[in-house]
């Protein structure tokens, strides 16, 4: 069975706390990525998406100067580089994350996302399931919003 540490990504677009929501911007499109993780040293102490530069940056008003500390998730889910793909697709699919940093005696050592899995592993039961749990939208009930 195939471990994360397989199929991670091990060259890591990083930013750090000192950061600006509109620096973090840059490098995502700079390097077509939706995803940085937030580090001191190698140490992991956050994680930030497009989605929560947009959400938790803009749509409250956080001007692109302000720290990428203000719009970052802290303590994410993590998982060790030798979990196993399957064991990983499950913790995706139940927290509903695209992306898993790994991590390493406290050390950020690589990223594995839900695409990871499609194209380097013959998607096992489980990395299915996944991938298509996770992709899909949460539906409404009729007349919320």
């Amino acid at each position: 069975m195939k471990t994360l540490r397989e199929i991670m990504t091990d060259e890591v677009v990083t930013a750090t706390k000192q950061d600006s929501i509109y620096d973090v911007a840059l490098k995502m499109k700079n390097e077509n990525i939706g995803f940085i993780p937030v580090v001191e040293g190698k140490k992991l102490i956050g994680v930030v998406t497009d989605r929560d530069l947009v959400i938790r940056g803009i749509a409250e008003k956080h001007p692109g100067s302000a720290s990428v500390e203000e719009v970052m998730t802290k303590q994410p889910v993590t998982a060790a580089p030798d979990t196993t793909v399957d064991e990983a697709a499950k913790i995706m699919a139940q927290r509903k994350i695209r992306r898993l940093p790994i991590v390493e005696n406290g050390e950020l050592t690589g990223v594995v996302a839900i695409g990871d899995m499609a194209v380097r592993n013959n998607l096992e039961d489980e990395a299915a399931k996944a991938l298509s749990e996770i992709s899909t939208p949460v539906k409404e009930p009729a007349g919320v919003r």
